[in-house]
């Protein structure tokens, strides 16, 4: 039975992908910043699935002893850790990079990409140290090299994030760690609802491509669980929305109705 821990996992992508693993067997750590948030969600998993096969644990990923610390609670739960997710991130508003919050651009670059080194450096020591493991960060927009107004802190800290995983996969050539990179796509969350409430105009015109090319938690997160337990190939990358899949929805989209807002 495979240990899972998942940054950021109280909601969201994070916590979906925390059921589906619990779906197919494995135990899973879940973490967040907020030790009440920890604790609701971990109530809420154990409704459904046996209490001894989830675990909690409150973490700062920009804090690396915070970090450690996850680990530590993850392996004293289970007695190791077979795969470590890098997901906690932050979104920004839809707003050029001068009329952004100096403390929100401070938080997201952090989080995201101070995140995703200490997630990887933790992980890494000890998945090494344990003989065996495998490290996935979280990659989105930016990632592909795409680029877009308004969207310069999350997109710069993606492609960070992508040159970390494509580094990571040459480090760790002829180890027996694993490092692959997830790219969900377009998913409702937090993320994709930040506008809702600084720019409800903005969202509204943003309304029409998230009903293209966006999905819910629930359809994303089983691909990605089941991808990430079948993988076996260093520097494997899994994508939700493929090229293809994007040119498809466009193609169709004047012929169906899509409401991914509908309750």
């Amino acid at each position: 039975m495979k240990t899972i821990v998942i940054t950021g996992s109280t909601r969201g992508i994070g916590r979906g992908l925390a059921t589906e693993f619990l779906k197919l067997g494995c135990n899973v750590v879940i973490s967040g910043r907020n030790a009440t948030g920890v604790e609701r969600a971990l109530t809420e998993l154990r409704h459904n699935f046996p209490a001894e096969r989830t675990a909690g644990h409150p973490c700062d990923v920009t804090e690396i002893a915070q970090v450690q610390s996850l680990w530590d609670a993850a392996v004293a739960a289970f007695g190791q850790v077979d795969i470590w997710i890098n997901n906690a991130g932050l979104g920004q508003p839809t707003l050029p990079l001068w009329k952004q919050e100096p403390q929100r651009m401070k938080a997201i670059v952090n989080t995201n990409v101070l995140g995703a080194l200490n997630g990887s450096h933790v992980a890494l020591n000890g998945m090494l140290a344990q003989g065996f493991g495998a490290l996935y960060n979280m990659e989105g927009y930016g990632s592909n090299g795409r680029t877009m107004a308004g969207f310069t802190i999350y997109g710069g800290t993606k492609a960070a994030v992508r040159y970390i995983n494509q580094s990571l996969k040459k480090e760790t050539d002829g180890t027996p760690i694993i490092v692959g990179a997830l790219s969900p796509g377009m998913v409702l969350t937090d993320l994709l609802l930040v506008n809702r409430d600084t720019d409800p105009q903005l969202f509204e015109e943003q309304k029409r491509i998230f009903n293209i090319l966006a999905d819910r938690v629930e359809t994303v997160t089983p691909f990605l669980a089941k991808k990430v337990l079948q993988n076996t190939k260093n520097g494997a990358r899994f994508d939700w929305l493929s090229p293809g899949k994007i040119a498809f929805r466009f193609l169709t989209a004047r012929f169906r109705s899509r409401d991914i807002f509908s309750a």
